[in-house]
């Protein structure tokens, strides 16, 4: 070969390198730098069984620029569109919104952390999350630890990521300091009524949660309230030798007993009735988180709404799928606050969620390193408490409805719908022109193994109650504004999910 021709060879190399560049660049456009697994930002997405607030179709939706733009039924589209995504006979539906979550960052981020969490969540459906303003640290209690959160979530999250604040003593008779919070961009306030387990985030009453209602009022925000109210009797027993064997689920139980959440609920009533109609709390709202006991504390929430309250209730997935009776003995994974109870009581808030009673679902996602969980030692008093399940909420309450009959408009109602309203999402929860792109597809009658070699991107999976278990329904997609960030198995090369702050 001449050295003309050698010569020629970096020439050629340095065009075909910026051929690629440009090549990359316009790919990068068309994906949004690697927000999405698909190279489109306007496509259809096509199924059989589309669930809409008109109810199931088959058809198609429109997706341009990050919001859905039109929805077709079969008839008026076969064929007709490029850049169609058809799913067949897999579900389309509203992307989920779990409105209670603990992704612990910053400052626990070894607990779970926005990256991972936030991955978790995409491979489950979830599109949008709120984020607890606890285990966290420090507790997002102010304007100023708001933004420690924002700052830890940018370039770090893969769904959509909103924030609750925190109503403790020391902000809760400063109006202008909750003020300032929820100027800052919290969708509302939480509050605990018994101790939290954490040293920030100091436990309420009655004349706090008085006092953060009538500033929510002007903003029109909830508060969120942890439910139980501690008795000396019961908190007595939780020491290492007080109440029996510590390994015993049973033990542990005995420590939380449904009084306490009857307790705090009946307390709390004394101050919902100011959110009536021309009440002088009138426009804020108060929403019971994580409801264990279906019994009297269920029977209050009720005839507070009857009266005009207003007021809403979660229960949990773990609540519904498990029972105190199965659960081993030293198998601390269970643990949680307030405590999973009865088969009975099961029964019960399974009635109550399908008969309307209990308003939505979320994850109370609430996982700690393994070590806390004190796996080895069994010591349900001592371990920490919570459960981490955020990946697979969709899959377990398929599962375990089956048995009720529950139908994939009540799912999104549980898991889409109200949950939206809750937050202020008034753009997210459905599938329906205008909103956000926001979507999951998934086969309902797949059934798979939770065991250690499926895909978990939970930080630390071993913690996981649902371990071991066989579940129906497998996420094939998740979209969030129109970015495809989760296909089977797979995420987006940058985490594009956006801060959803309160205006």
């Amino acid at each position: 070969m001449d050295l003309l021709h050698w010569k020629l060879f970096p020439l050629l190399a340095l065009l075909a390198s910026f051929l690629f560049f440009f090549y990359i660049q316009d790919s990068s456009k068309s994906s949004q730098s690697g927000c999405s697994l698909f190279p489109h930002s306007h496509y259809w997405i096509a199924s059989k069984r589309i669930v809409t607030p008109q109810g199931i179709i088959s058809g198609a939706v429109e997706i341009k620029g990050g919001s859905i733009v039109s929805i077709v039924k079969n008839k008026d589209w076969s064929g007709k569109f490029k850049q169609v995504v058809d799913y067949g006979n897999a579900v389309v539906m509203p992307g989920l919104i779990d409105v209670h979550a603990h992704l612990d960052d910053p400052g626990r981020a070894e607990w779970e952390g926005f990256p991972s969490g936030t991955k978790a969540a995409a491979a489950g459906g979830i599109t949008t999350l709120i984020d607890m303003p606890l285990n966290n640290f420090p507790s997002t209690v102010s304007t100023e630890t708001l933004k420690l959160k924002i700052e830890a979530a940018e370039k770090s999250i893969y769904v959509d990521v909103g924030f609750w604040g925190g109503l403790v003593p020391e902000n809760a008779f400063n109006a202008t300091a909750l003020e300032a919070l929820l100027d800052a961009g919290v969708h509302g306030l939480k509050s605990f009524m018994c101790p939290s387990g954490i040293d920030d985030f100091p436990m309420t009453d009655a004349s706090h949660i008085k006092s953060g209602l009538s500033v929510l009022a002007k903003y029109k925000r909830p508060l969120l309230v942890h439910s139980e109210i501690q008795s000396v009797v019961e908190s007595h027993l939780e020491t290492e030798d007080g109440g029996g064997d510590p390994r015993s689920y049973s033990t542990y139980l005995k420590t939380r007993p449904p009084s306490w959440e009857e307790a705090a609920i009946r307390e709390l009533l004394t101050v919902t009735k100011d959110t009536r109609s021309g009440g002088p709390a009138e426009g804020a709202h108060l929403h019971v988180v994580h409801l264990s006991d279906a019994s009297s504390s269920l029977d209050l929430i009720k005839e507070a709404k009857r009266r005009g309250d207003s007021i809403t209730v979660e229960t949990c997935p773990h609540y519904l799928a498990f029972s105190a009776e199965e659960i081993p003995d030293g198998d601390t994974r269970f643990k949680c606050a307030p405590p999973i109870r009865d088969a009975a009581n099961k029964e019960k808030l399974w009635n109550a969620l399908m008969e309307g009673d209990i308003d939505m679902l979320s994850s109370d996602h609430s996982p700690t390193v393994p070590e806390l969980k004190l796996l080895n030692d069994g010591n349900f008093l001592k371990a920490w408490g919570g459960i981490s399940s955020i990946q697979f909420v969709l899959p377990v309450t398929w599962s375990y409805g089956q048995k009720y009959g529950i139908t994939l408009e009540q799912l999104v109602s549980w898991w889409s719908e109200r949950p939206a309203k809750l937050a202020g999402q008034h753009s997210k929860g459905a599938i329906a022109i205008g909103n956000h792109a926001d979507v999951v597809v998934w086969e309902p009658e797949v059934e798979f193994d939770l065991n250690e070699d499926h895909p978990m991107f939970v930080k630390n999976p071993s913690i996981s109650a649902y371990i071991g278990k066989r579940l129906s329904g497998k996420v094939l997609a998740t979209f969030v504004r129109g970015n495809l960030v989760y296909k089977e198995g797979n995420h987006a090369f940058a985490a594009c999910g956006s801060t959803i702050l309160a205006t």
